[in-house]
């Protein structure tokens, strides 16, 4: 725990137990939100009943939105548990790292 701390620049342990909570609260949500956004825009695995590519699309469709909806939560999410600094530093460098670094 002490090398991710230093890796982190976190001080103290229930800083470090914030963040972890942050990280569970947004991976959960963020796939907790992509079905009522598929089925928002009318787009339900039942659409097509007996046609495996388009239960393949739906799939791909909702993991594709996964990703967005946890970089954006993951700030809100970090701003809510007073970690936004060290959310956003970290929301920026993932992003740089995948190649959207344009985007700050």
């Amino acid at each position: 725990m002490q090398k991710l701390k230093e890796r982190w620049g976190v001080t103290s342990n229930f800083q470090l137990t914030i963040i972890f909570i942050v990280f569970a609260i947004t991976g959960s949500s963020s796939v907790f939100v992509a079905k009522p956004f598929l089925n928002l825009i009318g787009l339900q695995q039942g659409n097509f009943p007996d046609a495996w590519w388009g239960t393949t699309i739906y799939w791909i469709l909702r993991i594709l939105l996964i990703f967005p909806f946890y970089q954006i939560l993951l700030v809100i999410y970090g701003w809510l548990f007073g970690q936004f600094k060290f959310f956003w530093a970290f929301e920026k460098k993932m992003l740089t790292r995948l190649g959207l670094g344009f985007l700050f």
